[in-house]
């Protein structure tokens, strides 16, 4: 009785392995489905650790869109890391709104990171994408906040080594400054918001990017700070702290100058006082040596009062004390 429940469980075991190993189910799938993939190539797609169900379910797809993909194809592509059903749904969706996309740019736009069948969806649905606030200055001064929509839609031949949304908006935030900083008004920007548009649009800017520009809608503007004046205001007190600056330092200078002068007047009272101080050592030794006689003395000393009194007269009133 065991031997014979062991027999059981030994083969039900050897069942499963061979239905995982051989997957029939698939291969009579493709059977009914017209897809021609034989049972060997099922169990090798096993053994290179490819799931089978992806594959065939992907060549089914094909197959019924009217699309003929080779099981090989489809592998190598997996085994290379790419999305076998997004490139499939890619495939089945440009050939239904006619446009030109075969499996080799398919698989290259899938393996460089980019998802094949949003392009693909993108391309017959263009995108709205919505710049952030952009500010610029018209030529009066009067600084401007601008908000647009840009609608594009994929370049499929662009998607390899195209840039992305990041470059389109920050293109079309540099083609806005310009537009508005040419402008001589910000009354001139705010009649006709359209000319902003027209004059990004033929700059070219989706050139060298992965997608096409539709157009470029201004969806709102509104009018931010006298940036002329403020600049004006701005250069007004930096001039007059050059001046008070250049102001301070002349004061300095001359202040500078007035204590040197000081100093020299001082220097040039010590040597008078030093100078009256020799005189009666002078005296002394003219009377030693008979160069002076006593006459001469008192001569000299009437004259020297005789100074002062001229000098006192001539003194204004007030100025006695001084």
């Amino acid at each position: 009785m065991g031997g014979i429940v062991f027999i059981s469980v030994l083969a039900f075991v050897l069942l499963v392995v061979f239905f995982y190993l051989v997957p029939v189910n698939l291969w009579f799938q493709c059977v009914l489905n017209g897809v021609r993939i034989s049972l060997i190539q099922l169990i090798f797609m096993r053994w290179r650790k490819v799931p089978p169900a992806i594959i065939v379910n992907a060549m089914i797809n094909s197959k019924k869109a009217g699309l003929n993909l080779s099981s090989d194809l489809l592998e190598a592509h997996y085994l290379a890391g790419g999305h076998v059903r997004s490139v499939v749904n890619a495939l089945i969706s440009a050939d239904k709104a006619n446009i030109a996309l075969d499996f080799n740019t398919a698989t290259a736009i899938d393996l460089a990171g980019r998802d094949v069948f949003d392009a693909v969806q993108m391309s017959v649905n263009p995108k709205v994408l919505d710049t952030p606030s952009v500010a610029a200055v018209a030529s009066n001064g009067i600084q401007l906040i601008v908000k647009a929509r840009v609608t594009v839609r994929a370049n499929i031949k662009q998607l390899v080594g195209g840039a992305g949304e990041e470059t389109i908006l920050a293109r079309v935030g540099e083609g806005i400054v310009t537009a508005i900083g040419s402008a001589k008004s910000h009354a001139d920007v705010l009649e006709n918001p359209d000319s902003i548009s027209k004059l990004v649009l033929t700059k070219g800017l989706d050139t060298g990017t992965a997608f096409e520009i539709l157009s470029i809608d201004i969806a709102d503007i509104d009018v931010g700070k006298n940036i002329g004046a403020q600049l004006q205001m701005d250069q007004a007190n930096a001039d007059k702290n050059i001046a008070q600056a250049k102001a301070e330092e002349r004061r300095a200078m001359a202040i500078a100058v007035e204590q040197e002068m000081k100093a020299k007047a001082q220097e040039m009272r010590a040597k008078v006082i030093e100078a009256e101080a020799e005189v009666p050592m002078a005296l002394s030794e003219a009377f030693r040596n008979g160069n002076l006689g006593i006459m001469d003395y008192y001569r000299m000393q009437n004259i020297k009062a005789d100074t002062e009194m001229r000098e006192s007269i001539a003194r204004p009133v007030g100025n006695e004390t001084k």
